[in-house]
């Protein structure tokens, strides 16, 4: 399987901005790892989207995969509590 290449929207490029720098580093490796493996142990899809949920803590990962161009969108990295508003 290759690697699959990873963007990030805007928005969720601020919201990596705003985190504290233990959870960034974290956030980061995860999404560095994405290149290789897109749905990772622990991940989930969710319900009625086409997106898929990664956790990191108290921190998540919203992105979607396109298996027929190996893209992977980073849509949003918030807090538990924020993320799915």
């Amino acid at each position: 399987m290759g690697k699959y290449s990873i963007e990030i929207v805007p928005k969720a490029e601020k919201e990596f901005l705003k985190l504290p720098d233990t959870v960034r580093v974290k956030i980061r490796d995860k999404i560095i790892s994405l290149e290789d493996n897109p749905r990772p142990f622990g991940h989930k899809k969710l319900k009625e989207t086409e997106y898929y949920r990664l956790r990191s803590g108290d921190y998540r990962l919203i992105y979607s995969i396109d298996d027929n161009v190996k893209t992977i969108k980073v849509l949003s990295i918030a807090h538990r509590k924020d993320v799915y508003r």
